[in-house]
């Protein structure tokens, strides 16, 4: 918008064009400048300054924006109060106080022009616009001053009438909107429209809907070796991460335990063996003694049992690899020395190659995936080389996590083969359906709010 009429105009003509940017402007800030900077193309001054009884000094002349606490502005703010009041500019009649100080703040000559308008509350809207300049003001600006007052008055109405700042927003909003382009010609091929519809199309753009879960490469269906017996281990034979073979000795236990209880129970068995034969020499001197040879028989039998047993627990004291593969388990010096009950987990042997993605669901990310859906791993020790899988199963119930939180278990089969060993982590991106861009965008924010508000 053009802030002033062309050169060389007639006054007539001059307040003819003020009165056009005066009916244009889209909002209060718009107006504001005219009265402030295009007036002086109507009557010459040096300085203006818009003012309202509701909000101080609003507008300067030549001035981007006005600071509420500079002692000029605080000083023109008391001088309109008054002069709104008085209704005329008469230095005699001013104050002492205001009347001192006009010399350091303005022009000898100043002009009032007091602006009243009906905005639908009480006493309306007070307030003026003072010109001041170093020249007297001439008679013939005198009407076309008042005449300017009476329009920018009617101009201020119709602004407060339309709304105010949040109208003209909204109307300068749909304006763009639909503005542009030719207007002789139909709606659909004015540039706005046609922009629009463009936006329009790229938010409703199916897209797949991606969430991303922390990951890791773990081993595919590994072997698990545990505790064959309760003990304290005793040394390892392999290393983390060391490849075995099927047979190799894995790890044994603290064997002196083992030896003495095998000793006592060998010993009990020879002590029963001793005892029968006895029984049996007595038997054939005198047959009353006959009836307790079944029962030294018996109790050789359950020495010799449990003497058998403990043997095989010396014997599985040396725990074996039961395939072939790489031997997954933590520092070899955190479970020696370290008791280990029957069925504890101690290590897994996993395939040589056979490695799978898992990763883990957030429960805020629970989105629908279909059986075989893709997935792709980024390794933090290697984000340019994705590794591509398919997601296998989803697990059903959430657990708990070492962070605290709740998450599923989700299992994605590698489309291929993979030179990376198992225990690698990175960051696994879950395809889901397709979806408009804006649902992709907003889904977050929309949950987010839906919990917030309870709908």
């Amino acid at each position: 918008m053009d802030g002033m009429p062309p050169p060389g105009s007639t006054p007539g003509e001059t307040l003819l064009e003020l009165s056009r940017l005066a009916r244009q402007a889209e909002d209060r800030t718009e107006l504001d400048f005219v009265a402030a900077n295009s007036t002086h193309a109507l009557a010459p001054y040096r300085q203006a300054a818009l003012w309202f009884a509701e909000g101080g000094v609003r507008t300067l002349s030549g001035v981007v924006q006005v600071e509420a606490n500079a002692p000029y502005v605080q000083w023109l703010d008391q001088l309109c109060r008054h002069l709104q009041a008085e209704g005329e500019i008469v230095r005699g009649r001013l104050p002492d106080e205001l009347a001192q100080q006009w010399d350091e703040w303005l022009p000898e000559h100043a002009w009032w022009l007091p602006l009243h308008w009906d905005d639908g509350t009480p006493g309306g809207v007070r307030g003026g616009l003072l010109l001041a300049r170093d020249l007297p003001w001439m008679a013939h600006e005198a009407p076309l001053l008042a005449e300017w007052r009476d329009i920018l008055a009617h101009a201020y109405r119709a602004q407060s009438r339309s709304g105010g700042e949040l109208g003209a927003a909204l109307r300068r909003t749909f304006k763009r909107l639909v503005g542009g382009g030719r207007s002789d010609g139909p709606w659909y091929r004015r540039r706005r429209i046609q922009a629009a519809l463009a936006v329009c199309a790229v938010l409703l753009f199916p897209v797949r809907l991606t969430v991303l879960a922390p990951g890791e490469l773990v081993p595919l269906d590994p072997a698990s070796v545990r505790s064959p017996l309760e003990g304290v281990i005793d040394r390892f034979f392999v290393a983390p991460n060391q490849t075995v073979k099927q047979g190799d000795p894995l790890f044994e236990y603290d064997q002196a335990e083992l030896q003495g209880k095998a000793a006592v129970a060998a010993q009990a068995l020879a002590t029963a063996e001793a005892e029968y034969r006895q029984a049996v020499q007595q038997t054939l001197m005198d047959n009353k003694n006959k009836s307790a040879l079944a029962a030294l028989q018996g109790r050789i039998e359950e020495r010799r049992a449990e003497s058998d047993f403990l043997r095989g627990q010396a014997e599985r004291a040396r725990v074996l690899a039961p395939r072939a593969g790489m031997a997954l388990f933590d520092d070899p010096s955190e479970w020696v020395g370290r008791p280990v009950a029957v069925g504890e987990r101690v290590m897994r042997i996993a395939t040589l190659g056979e490695v799978e993605v898992e990763a883990w669901l957030g429960v805020a990310d629970a989105i629908p995936f279909e059986q075989g859906a893709p997935a792709r791993l980024y390794l933090a020790s290697s984000p340019l080389d994705p590794v591509a899988a398919h997601i296998r199963y989803v697990a059903y119930e959430a657990v708990p996590r070492p962070d605290g939180g709740y998450a599923f278990r989700v299992r994605a089969t590698l489309d291929g083969k993979t030179g990376y060993r198992p225990g690698l982590k990175g960051t696994v991106k879950l395809s889901g359906g397709r979806v408009p861009l804006v649902y992709w965008a907003l889904r977050r924010p929309l949950a987010a709010l839906r919990q917030l508000v309870g709908w």
